[in-house]
């Protein structure tokens, strides 16, 4: 259905190696939707193990691509630290992890927004 919705001339791709996907997108408009997803990916093949080397490799990665992207990148993540504190340890790690992505890809973007309630708000 999002794809029926989409312009004919948008071209999808489903790949976990979001990195690649963007070194090898250097000047095309991209638009990630959504990064939760894709850190809950990275947590999956790392066996929810807390501090696992992959999943600092991989947001490190993310940060370096997205820093050098020369076309225009819109990023789309879940906002998970302004809600309660999650009863699980899982529910933990993700907020954690996601939080320390999304702090660390606002750090080298050009404009952060947050939407709350269907309302933009500029935060840079």
């Amino acid at each position: 259905m999002h794809r029926a919705r989409r312009p004919g001339g948008w071209r999808t791709v489903e790949d976990a190696d979001l990195p690649a996907v963007l070194d090898a997108a250097p000047a095309d408009p991209v638009l990630v939707d959504d990064l939760a997803t894709w850190v809950t990916g990275l947590l999956d093949d790392a066996g929810w193990e807390r501090d696992a080397p992959s999943v600092a490799a991989a947001r490190a990665a993310l940060v370096t691509a997205v820093s050098g992207f020369a076309g225009e990148l819109v990023l789309v993540s879940a906002e998970v630290g302004l809600g309660v504190v999650p009863s699980t340890s899982a529910g933990r790690r993700f907020r954690d992890e996601l939080g320390a992505l999304n702090e660390a890809l606002a750090a080298v973007c050009d404009e952060v927004w947050l939407l709350v309630a269907g309302l933009p708000l500029r935060l840079r």
